[in-house]
């Protein structure tokens, strides 16, 4: 029975090894995701984000954007980036109240979300 039980100590050991390096180096790559994966890893990933974030470390960390659109303000430059984070209706297109809106200025993360954005198109 001694034997037995190193066996199958041995075998939790050699799967949790296993589980712990796959975890390490697997990294989520947004553009092969279904889109019902997308819209949790967005929300999920959006909810961490700071302020004052560059815009290329959000792109890196969410692929690219569902749409995006800028304007030229006389306090700057403000780019909105859209990603998808709620169904709404399926049609196979994805719009922007299916989407969170993240504003830059200049190349920063300067606030996120509905609010944010209704503010922005009064600029």
């Amino acid at each position: 029975m001694s034997k037995m039980l190193k066996i199958v100590i041995i075998g939790f050991a050699v799967y949790f090894a296993a589980t712990a390096i796959v975890l390490q180096l697997y990294q989520a790559d947004p553009e092969n995701m279904s889109w019902q994966e997308r819209e949790t890893f967005n929300l999920k990933q959006i909810g961490r984000l700071n302020l004052g974030t560059p815009r290329d470390d959000v792109i890196r960390l969410l692929g690219s954007p569902d749409i995006s659109e800028a304007k030229v303000t006389d306090s700057g430059e403000i780019l909105i980036l859209f990603y998808r984070t709620h169904h709404v209706k399926s049609d196979g297109i994805t719009t922007r109240d299916e989407c969170t809106p993240l504003l830059f200025k200049d190349s920063k993360l300067i606030a996120w979300g509905a609010d944010a954005y209704s503010e922005y198109q009064s600029f």
